[in-house]
């Protein structure tokens, strides 16, 4: 029997969330110092954390201790949707940028809390 289901590779939050990190990353480090610093390595590092956190969730055992990395997860995103609000309102990022970024994001609680969902329902411990 394959295990590949359990890989968070295979799972679209992961997917979305590792995407989402990508582009924030080969934007932010395109600013100056200053920017960098204030707002960027902030930015940057929620949107590394979604991903980061799903993954650690499937690295644990109890359904509890997922659930956990998974909410920290979502935490996470909305982190990162604050600071996209804050790119934007201070001319860092274009409009198109802006509107890719802050879809992925948007969407991605609800695919977190399925995470969540389908933990509590399938797992006995």
């Amino acid at each position: 029997m394959s295990t590949n289901f359990l890989l968070p590779e295979r799972i679209k939050p992961y997917q979305i969330a590792t995407e989402v990190s990508d582009i924030v990353w080969h934007k932010v480090i395109t600013w100056g110092w200053f920017e960098k610093k204030t707002l960027g390595a902030q930015f940057v590092e929620s949107t590394d954390s979604i991903a980061a956190n799903i993954a650690e969730g499937f690295g644990r055992y109890h359904k509890k201790d997922k659930q956990k990395f998974f909410y920290n997860s979502r935490g996470s995103t909305y982190e990162a949707l604050h600071w996209i609000e804050r790119a934007k309102t201070r001319s860092l990022i274009s409009e198109e940028k802006y509107s890719t970024i802050s879809q992925q994001l948007t969407g991605l609680p609800q695919s977190i809390n399925w995470l969540i969902k389908i933990t509590e329902e399938k797992l006995e411990r």
